[in-house]
């Protein structure tokens, strides 16, 4: 599906108009920026011959090396990074590649999912994108502001997450009575913790890719001497996105933490049983041993004429259970 955005003005403001192109329908020439949602190859065709680029295809934008995800070609700059997706064939979110392609003032995106980031980056810019001319409009500001959204994006997510670690924290370090809920408990804690890992891993991994898509613009302003705001931008926005980064290690290691924590909980409630069984094991040792002595088949043994042998042999065992029990309550290993 192809999705052109044109700059049209009203009541001293400029908008982005988007809607969705069919395939017979021509290309405005004052399309500012087209996005392309999973494209067909006949799609991917139309705005190759419009814009004069190659749309790279959905497995060269899974590449990892930097030199395959930033580069110019016919004098276009090409920008691939990682944004975290709703995925369409998995319940947990996961990370979606999206192309960049600037050339010239126009601006082609290429992806195959649907990011919240560029949702909310489509209403912002219907709504209002800037005071001034439609010549205003180019590009570089909306790549600009849709790796603000997608950064945006990633702080709320982040923040999120933060909350439900603490959420978590708490709750593994209160006291519970109840063995198995404390076990139960314990189990769930482990596989949430996991989950936000998983959760934080991808979206520094995002953030990561942002970043050099970032460092790459910020290196090709300076030598192009672009003006002067946009370049503000960008460096504000790469200082907010290694804020971001270092917050999100933060969590990483609150998550390590936390799941140290846990084993270690889930070692001491092992011990706690291995204890139980040792303790148990040495109070019925001693009437065990009382009780093999007196069923020994041997002809001449003394208590096995006495009136009262059974019950002085039952008293006997009885006491050589109470009182390792009762040592064990006085040294506190109970």
């Amino acid at each position: 599906m192809i999705f052109i955005h044109q700059p049209v003005t009203g009541s001293g403001q400029t908008q982005l108009e988007r809607r969705a192109l069919e395939l017979q329908d021509p290309i405005p020439d004052d399309t500012v920026w087209l996005d392309l949602v999973r494209p067909s190859r006949e799609e991917e065709l139309k705005v190759e011959g419009f814009s004069g680029i190659e749309v790279p295809t959905r497995e060269e934008m899974k590449d990892i090396e930097p030199s395959e995800l930033l580069y110019v070609e016919d004098g276009a700059r090409y920008m691939t990074g990682r944004v975290l997706s709703k995925v369409s064939d998995s319940e947990e979110p996961g990370l979606a590649g999206i192309t960049f392609i600037l050339r010239g003032n126009r601006l082609v995106t290429v992806r195959y999912e649907e990011p919240q980031a560029f949702r909310m980056y489509a209403q912002r810019a219907g709504r209002t994108t800037g005071n001034g001319p439609t010549s205003l409009v180019s590009g570089e500001s909306i790549l600009a502001g849709l790796i603000e959204a997608v950064i945006d994006r990633a702080a709320d997510v982040l923040q999120l997450q933060g909350e439900r670690i603490d959420r978590l924290s708490a709750k593994i370090f209160e006291e519970q009575d109840d063995p198995s809920a404390r076990n139960t408990a314990l189990q769930e804690t482990l596989r949430a913790l996991g989950r936000h890992n998983d959760l934080i891993s991808k979206q520094r991994e995002s953030l990561v890719s942002m970043e050099r898509i970032l460092l790459s613009l910020s290196a090709t302003y300076r030598t192009n001497k672009a003006p002067r705001e946009l370049r503000e931008d960008v460096r504000s926005t790469l200082r907010d996105l290694q804020s971001l980064e270092e917050h999100a290690t933060f969590l990483s290691t609150k998550i390590n933490f936390l799941l140290d924590a846990t084993l270690g909980l889930v070692n001491l409630e092992q011990n706690n049983i291995i204890k139980l069984f040792s303790v148990m094991a040495v109070v019925f040792m001693p009437p065990t041993l009382i009780a093999s002595i007196y069923g020994m088949n041997f002809k001449t043994m003394p208590e096995l004429d006495l009136p009262f042998g059974y019950p002085m042999a039952v008293v006997m065992m009885i006491v050589a259970a109470v009182l390792p029990y009762a040592f064990f309550r006085w040294k506190r290993w109970l």
